[in-house]
C-alpha cells in the first residue's frame, strides 16, 4: 500500500470523506513534490475512494508532475481565486463532505474558513497524529538520503574547525560552512546554522555575530542540510588552544550522557528513559540545573518532528525510526557544551548516523 493508500485507508477506517494537506513537509511527503509556495495556496485532497487532486500555483504545475505525480491537477494564475476553483472541482464530483481531515497545527484561519465555504460547511478533524505516525518509521530510501545527510553535516562540521583561526569571526566561519556545503549540492541548511565562540556557546540558540575566537574559547557548531527532500543536524563542541578543569568536566559530562543514550537505543525502549538517563548523569555531576531542553527530537522531513525525546514521551522506540540526542549543559560566565547525533534505530540497537569524533579535542 503507498502513502496516498494508507491516508485514504484511515480515511474510510474513520469515517471522513476527505482529507486537505497543505503543509510542505507533507505534501512532499505524499506527493514527492518539494516546494515552498509563500503566500499562495497549495494543498492536497485526499478522498475514500475517488481519485485525489493537487491544488497548487500554476507555474509550479509541471514541476508536481515532473515530481511524479500523475493524478488531477488545478494549477491556479495570481489573478485567480484557488478555492472558487476547488468548490467548482467539489462540485462536479457531487462528494459528499461531512468530515475533512486537516493540519489542524498549521492552517490559518482564514484558509480554514475558505475550505469550509468550499466545502458546504464540513467539519474538520486533526490530521497530524496519523500523519506523524506514518513518518515515523523511515524506509530504506529515505535511511539512505538521511545517511547522506548526515555525512554533509559532518562535512560541514570539518569545514567549520578548518576555518578556524585566532580573531576570527563567528559569522565569517558560518559562512565558509555554509559555502562549502553549497558546493556539495545540498537545497539549503535545516535551519540556521549556529556557530558560536567563548560564553556565547552557553546559549543553546545563540545568534551567530561579530564576537572573535580566542584562546581558550568553547567553540560550538550546530549545523545541518536539507537533501533530497531530508534534513540533517549535528553539533560537536571544541575548545580552542587550550581548556580550563571546568571546561573539560563540562565536556566529559555531556559526552558521558549523549553516549549513555544512544547505547540504551534500541527497540522496545520508552523515549522517556533515553531522557532519564542522560539527565541522570548530567545531575549527579551537579549540572541539573545547567540542561534546560529535552534530549533531542525526531528527524526526517522535518528538521524538528514528532516524535518529542522528553522525559515525559511514553512512545516505544521503533525499527526504522530517526531522532537526534543532544544533550548539553550551557553554564553563565563559562560557555557551554552540546554533543549531537542523528539516530537511527536498528533492529537490536542504533546507529548514530553522524560520525564526527565525539572525544575531547584541543584545537590548535
Amino acid at each position: 500500500m503507498n502513502r496516498l493508500e494508507r491516508v485514504s485507508s484511515w480515511l474510510k477506517k474513520e469515517g471522513h470523506d476527505a482529507a486537505f494537506i497543505h503543509t510542505k513537509e507533507n505534501v512532499f511527503y505524499l506527493t514527492d513534490f518539494y516546494t515552498d509556495p509563500h503566500e499562495r495556496l497549495m494543498g492536497l485532497f485526499l478522498f475514500q475512494e475517488q481519485e485525489p487532486f493537487f491544488v497548487c500555483p500554476g507555474m509550479e504545475a509541471g514541476q508536481a508532475r515532473s515530481a511524479g505525480w500523475e493524478h488531477g491537477i488545478i494549477g491556479y494564475g495570481d489573478h485567480e481565486d484557488p478555492w472558487e476553483l476547488i468548490k467548482a472541482e467539489l462540485t462536479k464530483r457531487n462528494v459528499r463532505l461531512d468530515s475533512i481531515a486537516v493540519e489542524k497545527d498549521s492552517i490559518s484561519l482564514s484558509r480554514s474558513e475558505q475550505l469550509k465555504q468550499a466545502s458546504g460547511g464540513a467539519a474538520f478533524v486533526s490530521a497530524e497524529e496519523t500523519l506523524n505516525q506514518f513518518r515515523l518509521v523511515k524506509d530504506e530510501k529515505e535511511i539512505s538520503i538521511l545517511r547522506e545527510a548526515a555525512k554533509l553535516a559532518d562535512y560541514g562540521v570539518e569545514v567549520g574547525v578548518a576555518a578556524l583561526k585566532e580573531g576570527v569571526s563567528e559569522t565569517e566561519v558560518l559562512a565558509q560552512i555554509e559555502f562549502e556545503l553549497k558546493k556539495k549540492g545540498v537545497q539549503g541548511m535545516s535551519f540556521s546554522t549556529m556557530v558560536l565562540f567563548g560564553e556565547k556557546s552557553g546559549q543553546p540558540h545563540g545568534n551567530p555575530g561579530a564576537d572573535r575566537l580566542k584562546k581558550g574559547d568553547f567553540v560550538l557548531f550546530d549545523l545541518g542540510v536539507i537533501l533530497d527532500g531530508y534534513c540533517s543536524d549535528i553539533t560537536r563542541t571544541f575548545a580552542y588552544q587550550s581548556i580550563s578543569p571546568k571546561q573539560e568536566e563540562i565536556y566529559e559530562t555531556v559526552l558521558k550522557a549523549e553516549q549513555a543514550a544512544l547505547q540504551l537505543s534500541k527497540p522496545g525502549v520508552r523515549i522517556g528513559d533515553l531522557d532519564l538517563k542522560a539527565r541522570g548523569i548530567i545531575e549527579k555531576a551537579g549540572y541539573g540545573d545547567y540542561f534546560p531542553h529535552r534530549l533531542g527530537h525526531g528527524l526526517g522531513i522535518s528538521v524538528h518532528e514528532y516524535p518529542s525525546m522528553s522525559s515525559a514521551n511514553n512512545t516505544l522506540l521503533k525499527e526504522g525510526m530517526v531522532y537526534t540526542i543532544e544533550p548539553g549543559i550551557y553554564v553563565p560566565d563559562v560557555g557551554g557544551v552540546r554533543i549531537e547525533d542523528d539516530v537511527f534505530v536498528t533492529k537490536d540497537g542504533a546507529e548514530a548516523l553522524t560520525q564526527y569524533p565525539k572525544e575531547l579535542t584541543i584545537l590548535k
